[in-house]
């Protein structure tokens, strides 16, 4: 009975292998040229995205919901931004209501092999769980295109 046991735990791991190493290790976006990423979509069914703002990687949800970039306290923290010394004088509205936000400049963000300067984003003063890559970055793209294969950014 135990061997039995064990072959269907073994055929079970083998066949759901894809989605556990998906759920465990999520895909990271693609880059198919010098100016298109390709991002697969979680199996939450969101996109999320490693971007290195300021040589510092940080993942970020991709919100098209989101007008802005939105960067939480942490994030803003590990890319030397001091939050103490921000003044939280912006109001958002979230699905959670209404959240406070300071502005901040990001001096560089890449994706890839695209590197833009200068980039307007918020630190948001409450408990967001992952900052959001909202469309103040998203539009600096020429062509978004939502597909069955994923996110694709074409500059």
């Amino acid at each position: 009975m135990a061997w039995v046991l064990i072959f269907l735990g073994v055929v079970a791991v083998v066949g759901l292998w894809g989605d556990i190493r998906q759920t465990v290790r999520p895909r990271q976006s693609v880059v198919t040229g010098t100016n298109s990423i390709k991002v697969p979509r979680a199996p939450d069914g969101h996109y999320y995205m490693t971007l290195k703002i300021n040589g510092t990687p940080i993942d970020f949800l991709v919100d098209t919901g989101a007008s802005q970039v939105v960067l939480t306290q942490n994030d803003a923290t590990r890319i030397g931004i001091k939050v103490e010394d921000l003044a939280f004088t912006g109001r958002a509205m979230t699905a959670n209501g209404e959240v406070r936000t300071a502005p901040v400049r990001l001096e560089q963000v890449e994706l890839g092999p695209v590197r833009d300067h200068n980039i307007r984003a918020w630190v948001n003063q409450g408990d967001l769980e992952q900052s959001l890559l909202g469309m103040s970055y998203l539009q600096r793209w020429s062509k978004i295109e939502i597909t069955a294969q994923g996110l694709l950014l074409i500059r």
